[in-house]
């Protein structure tokens, strides 16, 4: 990407959310760690810079912070809450620990001129989460706006282009913060918002057309939004070189096979290999209950799955080189990469055998969820597609809590399709991030007709999130809730209890495993 953005985490929450608010304003962002030297910088060549939040205060031991050669390199720089003021103590200001913090909330109060805030009133409600403040800024630079407990709650030097926030511009709770950064990001740092959807397709295009050149390509086939659209981006670099593979697992949604391989050779009109493998996915699976081991037993397997077809296709010629998969950003971070933590391993990226034997095309790692529905908009692909819910990669594997079992799939499948099927009755589906079923493997005692029952409870999991970086659980209405309880008792055999997820991430994941 020409015109990248590279924001700074100092190990805030709002990383993610901030390189979604720059994409947004379409310019393109990446996230890279405090440790990045001023020689990365300069390699990377960012059009912009823009420093997170962060937990921590400037005097904690250790303390992140940043490289001070990366100030002199003359990348237009935004500072936000911990970012402005390491940007503050470097330079040579004063950062004091007040004694009163500001959370929530906040009145901002305008003083002069200002390249971000131009024609802002004099006042305007901020949201602020900190403890220590800027209480004097660096030589040359200006003080813009003061807060109650902030005597220095934005700053600017125009010379440097270096800019500061003690507030959270990214927030939908500060008025106008969006503007703030379309400001900084078109009229400091002066990109053009030309990160767009045919762009991205473009780009895209372009890059795997380089990478694959004349070869040959498969494309791994879920059933999903992501793998749809990254098959869709292959089919328009490379057209007849690639060949669609839909590996069957007995871990897919109620009738998915055959939906499958109905839409995708209607829409695509490509070769499509139909891996029937259930029975090698179970037995792989047999006395297996770690999350962690299901998710690389079942990465690993399916990759064999595609080795396989590879062979077959192979023979009396050279066969496939290249395997696209759907990875996506928040794959990438959620993964290990870089700074964030190691949070579980992603069936596109952690269990990957180390002998793979073909070469990524990941044509959507860089984006998020929303991204890649906008993409398949622009790509054409139907609105069932597009608008389907996130599946995991392991499917129904890492939504049975314990071993992985023919009955309980069978029984989990039929309580997730009466799951989803009321949610889309209800006029839900498109408000939710995802909902489905969990079935955890512990048996409990129940009361049908005359006699007792010994069944499997099924829990309701349903949140909403714009990227999966965070999530809420979703206030389901009472009766949307009664209704999927009692056809789930009445309908699926094995079922005679019901609960409902109500926790948020974090603390916890979307999925229980």
């Amino acid at each position: 990407m020409n015109d990248t953005v590279l924001v700074v985490d100092f190990g805030a929450q709002y990383a993610q959310l901030i390189a979604r608010r720059v994409r947004e304003a379409h310019v393109y962002s990446e996230i890279v760690p405090s440790t990045i030297s001023a020689d990365e910088v300069r390699a990377r060549a960012p059009r912009a810079l823009i420093l997170s939040g962060g937990p921590k205060s400037v005097y904690a031991v250790p303390a992140p912070s940043l490289d001070p050669a990366i100030y002199e390199l003359g990348v237009p720089m935004l500072g936000i809450c911990y970012g402005a003021q390491l940007m503050a103590q470097q330079l040579g200001g004063e950062v004091a620990n007040t004694g009163v913090g500001e959370y929530g909330r906040t009145e901002l109060t305008r003083r002069g001129a200002s390249a971000l805030m131009s024609d802002w009133p004099a006042t305007v409600v901020t949201w602020m989460s900190h403890g220590d403040a800027i209480a004097v800024a660096p030589e040359g630079f200006v003080v813009t706006a003061t807060s109650p407990e902030a005597p220095v709650a934005a700053m600017e030097n125009v010379a440097r282009r270096l800019h500061a926030v003690q507030f959270h511009p990214e927030v939908a709770h500060t008025a106008r913060g969006q503007e703030l950064l379309t400001n900084f990001l078109q009229h400091v740092a002066g990109i053009a918002p030309a990160w767009t959807n045919t762009s991205i397709i473009e780009d895209q295009v372009a890059q795997i057309r380089a990478q694959v050149g004349s070869d040959r390509v498969l494309c791994a086939l879920s059933g999903g939004v992501d793998s749809a659209v990254a098959a869709a981006l292959v089919t328009k670099a490379v057209g007849s070189q690639l060949t669609c593979v839909f590996v069957d697992t007995g871990l897919m949604r109620k009738d998915e096979g055959e939906q499958i391989e109905e839409t995708f050779t209607r829409q695509f009109g490509v070769d499509l290999v139909h891996v029937k493998a259930e029975d090698r996915f179970f037995e792989a699976l047999a006395g297996v209950t770690d999350p962690e081991a299901k998710r690389k037993i079942i990465g690993q397997l399916f990759i064999r799955e595609f080795e396989a077809v590879a062979r077959d296709l192979a023979e009396g010629g050279e066969g496939p080189r290249f395997l696209v998969q759907g990875t996506l950003y928040p794959d990438v971070i959620e993964s290990g990469t870089g700074q964030a933590a190691n949070i579980k391993s992603h069936h596109n990226v952690g269990g990957l055998p180390e002998d793979l034997a073909f070469e990524l095309v990941e044509p959507l790692r860089a984006l998020f969820k929303d991204e890649v529905r906008h993409v398949g908009e622009e790509l054409g692909l139907p609105a069932e597609i597009v608008w389907r819910q996130p599946f995991p990669g392991p499917g129904l594997g890492v939504r049975v809590i314990g071993e992985v079992t023919r009955e309980r799939v069978a029984i989990l499948r039929n309580a997730d399709y009466v799951v989803v099927d009321e949610i889309k009755k209800a006029g839900l589906y498109r408000e939710l991030w995802q909902t489905f079923a969990v079935l955890p493997a512990v048996r409990t005692v129940g009361v049908m007709g005359d006699g007792r029952t010994y069944a499997y409870p099924i829990v309701i999991r349903a949140v909403t999130s714009d990227d999966a970086m965070t999530a809420d659980w979703a206030r389901l209405p009472y009766e949307v809730i009664e209704s999927i309880a009692n056809r789930l008792i009445r309908e699926v055999e094995g079922v005679n209890r019901v609960a409902l997820d109500v926790t948020s991430k974090p603390p916890g994941t979307i999925e229980w495993e």
